[in-house]
């Protein structure tokens, strides 16, 4: 990690909370999955606390966050609960602290909708669309028996019964938070309208999903915009978040570790994009189904969850070499989609 400085040496462990500046306190919750946790942001407001973020719906997060309560925050109750972005693990737990508190929640608009038009959709199997959608992409009748098993709409099993309204974060917008500002930066790609905040008079930001010291947020094209070109949005924001906001701030990710070097660090996630995209040219070699493009891109075995993260991200990189004329896209009289270049290896580098 060259080019970036971590300044704590310690982990918040559970139900423990670290000051990474003056009022503003980093804790951490577990997640079952690869990347077993997610950083909250426990920030002084008056006689309470904002939260940033808010940890997977469970019993398990909801006693954590009791303990929180009556240790590092020392009994005084949450004032606003701010949500970076719609992931559950970002919003899992909201609509249960702002019933808790009777306190507001604090998102993006277009988080917010999404987040409880998928709360809604819940069903025993996945609809056709959906089927098409993976078919299109090559997904084996292997795959496909993997992923109708699934079920259809998870998402909501990790988030609690949302509130009805919430109060709008705009990009360029401020929220106050102990008498002090904090500017909302909105970037896209990774979710539809993510929020970081940035406080100049801290020199902090709180970069959500959307800048990440050791991994790159997963970018990708979902059903709810099957032709879209997110990774475009993704690259455009990295430009974005770098004019806006200066170099020598904190940054505080949602996951990994609080970190100097953010503009380095912007730099090396476009970087590494570009490389992928590199990739899938290079295999076009002869024109390819999508999923057959997922082994030069990841080079490791994937399945499950792992597969359906990776397809919507290999759909991201295809969709934006497509943008950018360098690809095509054909259908077989199977239906099933298949990509060739337009352009040789040598020229794209």
């Amino acid at each position: 990690m060259s080019g970036l400085t971590f300044p704590f040496e310690a982990k918040p462990g559970p139900g423990e909370a670290i000051e990474v500046a003056p009022g503003v306190l980093w804790a951490r919750l577990p997640l079952p999955f690869s990347l077993d946790h997610i950083n909250i942001w426990l920030v002084e407001d008056g006689d309470g606390w904002a939260v940033v973020d808010t940890g997977l719906r469970g019993h398990n997060t909801e006693a954590l966050w009791q303990q929180l309560f009556t240790g590092p925050m020392a009994g005084r109750p949450v004032t606003k609960v701010v949500v970076t972005h719609l992931h559950p693990d970002h919003v899992g737990q909201a609509g249960w602290l702002c019933r808790h508190f009777g306190a507001p929640l604090w998102m993006t608009r277009e988080e917010f909708l999404t987040a409880r038009l998928l709360c809604l959709d819940v069903r025993d199997e996945p609809p056709p669309e959906a089927v098409d959608f993976y078919r299109r992409a090559g997904f084996t009748d292997t795959m496909m028996q993997t992923y109708m098993a699934r079920g259809f709409g998870s998402f909501a099993q990790g988030v609690t019964d949302l509130p009805l309204g919430h109060c709008r974060l705009n990009d360029g917008g401020t929220i106050e938070i102990g008498g002090k500002a904090w500017e909302v930066v909105v970037g896209r790609g990774h979710s539809p309208e993510h929020a970081s905040l940035w406080c100049a008079e801290l020199g902090l930001l709180i970069s959500g999903d959307q800048v990440l010291p050791r991994i790159s947020s997963n970018v990708s094209v979902n059903l709810s915009d099957p032709e879209g070109d997110p990774l475009t949005d993704w690259l455009d924001s990295l430009e974005l978040i770098a004019r806006r906001v200066p170099d020598d701030v904190m940054v505080l990710p949602s996951h990994n570790e609080p970190f100097y070097g953010l503009h380095h660090r912007l730099t090396r996630l476009a970087i590494g994009h570009q490389r992928r995209l590199d990739t899938i040219i290079e295999a076009l070699e002869a024109p390819r189904h999508a999923v057959d493009l997922l082994g030069p891109m990841f080079r490791r075995p994937l399945e499950g969850h792992d597969l359906i993260l990776a397809l919507g991200e290999g759909l991201a990189h295809l969709h934006c070499l497509r943008q950018r004329g360098m690809i095509a896209r054909d259908e077989g009289a199977d239906g099933i989609h298949y990509w060739r270049r337009l352009v040789a290896a040598r020229d794209a580098a």
